[in-house]
């Protein structure tokens, strides 16, 4: 049935900190013909343990072979799917843009309402900062090409659960 609904789906794994754990988990989703939308790994105030957010999208069914195929490796510690509506996710996007006599003043004030910094200014280009939800990056993306976008690198969404519950 073709009419199965892609959702997306963000899980919080926390996992032993060693070499070859993220090669096991990226090569679980890819053995399996998952795709990866977005993923990020940190060590956590634990060295020996890392935290990876994990994008995917697929149906209620994909999501549950995810998370019993990810349980079953040794290295993962804990699994959590999260929650929009408990979950504070981030994201983070350094964008290069031309920005000449011209336009700079347009481009700053664009920024400035999507609460973004300018982090670099050369004499042809700025480099822009921005950090929040995957619509507002992708919103501000979008009103800065008009004015040149030379090369944009985005760092993946990170999550973690709102209040007192946290990932162990």
């Amino acid at each position: 049935m073709e009419n199965a609904t892609m959702d997306r789906y963000v899980l919080s794994v926390l996992v032993e900190n060693h070499a070859g754990v993220l090669s096991r988990v990226s090569g679980l989703f890819s053995r399996r013909g998952y795709n990866i939308d977005s993923l990020t790994v940190c060590e956590t105030g634990n060295p020996g343990q890392s935290r990876m957010t994990i994008v995917v999208r697929g149906d209620e069914y994909i999501l549950e072979q995810i998370e019993k195929q990810l349980s079953k490796l040794v290295e993962v510690i804990s699994i959590l799917h999260c929650n929009v509506k408990t979950t504070c996710e981030r994201e983070m996007a350094l964008i290069k843009v031309q920005a000449q006599d011209d336009t700079r003043a347009v481009i700053i004030e664009t920024c400035n309402i999507f609460r973004a910094h300018i982090v670099d200014v050369a004499p042809e280009s700025v480099i822009i900062e921005s950090t929040g939800s995957e619509d507002k990056i992708d919103s501000l993306i979008r009103l800065l090409e008009p004015f040149g976008i030379l090369e944009f690198a985005k760092t993946g969404l990170t999550a973690m659960g709102r209040g007192k519950d946290i990932l162990k």
